[in-house]
């Protein structure tokens, strides 16, 4: 039999005989989400989260063959919302953090157990790109951060938590000092100029990310140096001058021109900005009344009317955030609105619609009762923390730094940024609690060759049997007990480690949850956006 056409929302396709509806989607470049399937294994039909429909019928797509003429349903919102349960059943009965509770609670989304793990482990330089890539002024943020991800900290429930802030102090410190300071990545220049008003804390984040998105910065303020409020805190000797100075120039070496003394309504006027630029941002701090309709916006509550979905003011070109819009007290929150307008405004010159970006989505475990807390200390250091003289200006000694990373539970997910269910519980907007009850206990099984088994987040998908039965494993994998109680393990109650003797690493890398992982050989070392493999 020759090639034959089907049809995929409306778009003809031309399939070969044997070829399944999901291969002809993906002909098409649709992004149907898979878990279970693995061309090498063929379809195995368990996780029902690529359902399409067909003649008014859902179907799984990775084991339904293409027929002549068929008419697939593929991207409706009936057929998102099947797929969508479909994720949240499996979240049911998930037990585990996509997300650490200090990565979650950092407005700028820092990958805290990453840095750590790279501090623990000596990979400094890592650690600095870690650092830098999502704290703008990071030696700043190191010693003026009001540090909310310790108190998410799960050390600080059998102990103390782990000290965060100083970490990254020391990270940012010694990526400051070195001969050689990692130097952040940009895009590729766009060729348009953005004018930033207001060289405070907020407007040198927006400076920073938008200088990454490839836009020519231009930052304006009225005194003659950049730091705004951040020159309180040099007075107060909070605040080393040499560390404000430090991180000033790094921005200087992105590109970003400072022009001080330049007083909006003055020196400058927003007509002529907006004129000038492509876009313009104020984040010109707490304005005063008169002062802000003399620069031409309008206020509402003693802040400059913007839409809080998109930073926008009513000037077509023109956004504000930070302390100009509302009060903000800490630093670190004016910095991730800074964070946030420079995205609205990176979509606004990509001509995309603009909008704040939406909260990285993670499955919750809770707070963790005493067994659980146990299984996680098994793994860490169990010595006090370590915390800096108080009386002197030196933070953590290289020592002392990596004796302190070693105190973290790493109570974050392995697989965490490459995990396929993490990926599409994102995409389709699932609530991970939707069907969940009472969870069960916490597991992690850890192996003597290195492979960590953490059974609460294994969805049974079958590929780690499948790869074992191909591989003519001594031992293998296989599905042990029946109906609700059905679990992954060994034959003849063996360990896993057993049962992976020639594919542990081919395992490892097409497990489609994290639930088998290597203990020294996380997420943090595969290529951001790769989902395991596929």
């Amino acid at each position: 039999m020759s090639s034959f056409t089907i049809t995929i929302d409306g778009r003809p396709v031309e399939v070969n005989p044997g070829q399944t509806v999901l291969q002809a989607a993906r002909e098409l470049g649709l992004d149907i989400p898979t878990l279970c399937y693995l061309e090498k294994c063929g379809p195995l039909n368990s996780c029902l989260v690529c359902l399409v429909r067909i003649n008014g019928r859902m179907v799984p797509s990775c084991g339904t063959r293409a027929e002549p003429g068929m008419v697939v349903e593929s991207e409706s919102e009936t057929v998102h919302a099947a797929r969508r349960t479909a994720l949240e059943l499996l979240f049911s009965d998930h037990v585990g953090d996509c997300l650490s509770p200090c990565n979650l609670l950092c407005p700028l989304l820092m990958n805290i157990p990453v840095m750590i793990r790279q501090i623990e482990t000596g990979q400094l330089k890592a650690a600095a790109a870690t650092v830098r890539q999502a704290l703008p002024l990071a030696a700043v943020l190191g010693r003026l951060c009001h540090h909310p991800c310790e108190k998410g900290c799960r050390r600080g429930a059998h102990d103390d938590p782990a000290a965060i802030r100083e970490m990254e102090r020391f990270v940012a410190d010694e990526d400051l000092q070195s001969e050689t300071p990692y130097r952040l990545p940009c895009k590729p220049p766009t060729g348009r100029r953005v004018a930033v008003v207001g060289a405070g804390p907020a407007g040198l984040s927006a400076a920073y990310f938008l200088v990454r998105d490839g836009h020519a910065v231009e930052v304006f303020d009225r005194h003659e140096h950049p730091g705004g409020t951040l020159h309180g805190c040099v007075a107060r000797g909070e605040l080393p001058r040499e560390a404000l100075e430090g991180e000033v120039a790094r921005l200087r070496d992105l590109g970003i021109r400072f022009h001080g003394s330049s007083e909006l309504g003055r020196d400058i006027t927003l007509d002529r900005l907006a004129g000038q630029f492509a876009a313009v941002v104020l984040t010109v701090g707490s304005t005063a009344i008169n002062e802000a309709e003399g620069l031409g916006v309008r206020l509402v509550e003693a802040g400059i009317k913007a839409d809080p979905n998109t930073c926008r003011t009513e000037l077509p070109n023109v956004f504000a955030a930070g302390a100009a819009v509302k009060p903000i007290k800490q630093i670190v929150r004016a910095m991730s609105e800074g964070r946030m307008v420079a995205e609205c405004v990176s979509q606004f010159l990509a001509g995309r619609d603009v909008r704040r970006s939406d909260k990285p989505f993670s499955s919750l475990m809770g707070r963790l009762d005493p067994g659980e807390l146990k299984t996680f200390l098994q793994t860490s250091s169990l010595g006090p923390r370590v915390s800096p003289c108080a009386a002197c200006a030196a933070g953590l000694s290289r020592r002392d730094a990596a004796g302190e990373a070693s105190r973290c539970l790493h109570c974050d997910c392995r697989s965490s940024g490459n995990c396929v269910l993490q990926h599409y519980g994102q995409v389709y907007g699932a609530d991970a609690g939707r069907f969940r009850s009472k969870r069960r206990g916490y597991e992690q099984q850890l192996q003597p060759g290195g492979v960590v088994f953490e059974p609460g987040k294994c969805i049974l998908c079958g590929i780690c049997v499948k790869l074992t039965e191909q591989a003519r494993e001594p031992l293998g994998l296989t599905f042990i007990g029946r109906g609700f109680d059905v679990r992954i393990g060994t034959p003849l109650d063996r360990s896993i480690d057993e049962g992976l003797q020639k594919v542990a690493e081919e395992v490892v890398h097409h497990c489609p949850t994290g639930a088998l992982c290597f203990a020294k050989d996380g997420a943090e070392h595969l290529p951001h956006g790769t989902e395991c493999g596929r």
